[in-house]
């Protein structure tokens, strides 16, 4: 299973994992509850193969990673020389078996680039209720869950034209969902852009504690966006019910001048910390809680992120 690479001028980052008993999981708006059900089980009954070697074959070279324990590999590999902005195709190959996949290389024209939580802030999850959360992941599939009213035009134009800022994903559900999450995205038009999820977990238990922990794998993640990209700014998007305020205060507090704002989905009428909050507008930057999206996009072209057409 390859995920989404990500580049910048002179290097890129892919990972993937390799994995048996992993079907296809085709999602269809008319599925019954029941193959629902059977296809969530499944993402987390798979095997996962360590010490296993990856061919990774990339602007006419060959490169090569090993799965650690948990079937998971990576690579920051160099590139020969600067690639065009897009997306590009990569080659992964196990024995004899091709797999393509993709990297998003960045554009110097890039105003800024969005880093956005999934669960409550894009994808409808109800990830503080645990019966409902369940329900929902259960019952529905990538063709049938919603997303938050007004995501998609928000995050559209972020992205700008011809989707020149890259919005990076980053998300407490597994690396089991990544499939789930790709098939979301696309039924929904959201922009394309890599994912950056939690370890890949295994058996029932783990599956009812999805997207659980302590949420502080973003905040490595982030920060390893930030060093990837050190000319970047960002703008950050999550929500209110799983430490993201807290963990973007830190990402301000360490990185001056790079965040050019912050949007927190107001879950349950939780509020930001008033030190939290007080950290954030110190630096500069706004933060705003928000109840809808429209309220952010609103924000957002008052002071110049997003432009009427």
């Amino acid at each position: 299973m390859p995920y989404r690479g990500y580049g910048n001028k002179s290097q890129i980052v892919v990972s993937g994992h390799v994995l048996e008993n992993r079907p296809d999981f085709l999602a269809d708006v008319g599925d019954k509850k029941r193959k629902n059900f059977r296809n969530m089980i499944a993402r987390y009954m798979s095997t996962s193969i360590p010490e296993t070697e990856v061919g990774i074959h990339f602007q006419d070279q060959n490169h090569f990673a090993t799965t650690d324990e948990l079937g998971f590999f990576q690579a920051n590999i160099d590139l020969i020389h600067p690639l065009k902005a897009g997306w590009h195709q990569i080659t992964y190959t196990i024995a004899d078996c091709n797999v393509s996949g993709e990297v998003l290389i960045t554009d110097q024209k890039t105003d800024f680039g969005v880093i956005s939580d999934i669960d409550d802030t894009v994808l409808i999850s109800h990830a503080t209720q645990l019966l409902r959360k369940l329900r929902l992941i259960l019952t529905k599939n990538a063709k049938t869950r919603l997303p938050f009213p007004g995501v998609k035009d928000f995050y559209c134009a972020l992205a700008g034209d011809e989707s020149v800022n890259p919005i990076f994903y980053v998300s407490s559900s597994e690396w089991n969902l990544y499939d789930f999450l790709v098939d979301f995205f696309e039924t929904r038009e959201l922009p394309k852009g890599p994912f950056l999820l939690q370890r890949f977990k295994s058996g029932l238990k783990e599956l009812i504690k999805s997207g659980g922990g302590t949420h502080m794998h973003k905040q490595e993640k982030i920060e390893a966006l930030m060093k990837f990209y050190p000319d970047l700014s960002f703008v950050l998007i999550g929500d209110s019910g799983q430490r993201d305020p807290e963990i973007y205060a830190s990402i301000v507090n360490k990185y001056p001048g790079r965040i050019k704002a912050i949007y927190i989905r107001s879950i349950k009428n939780k509020q930001i910390d008033n030190e939290v909050k007080g950290i954030v507008e110190e630096a500069g930057v706004p933060i705003r809680m928000v109840k809808h999206t429209d309220e952010a996009y609103r924000h957002a072209t008052t002071i110049g992120l997003i432009t009427e057409k």
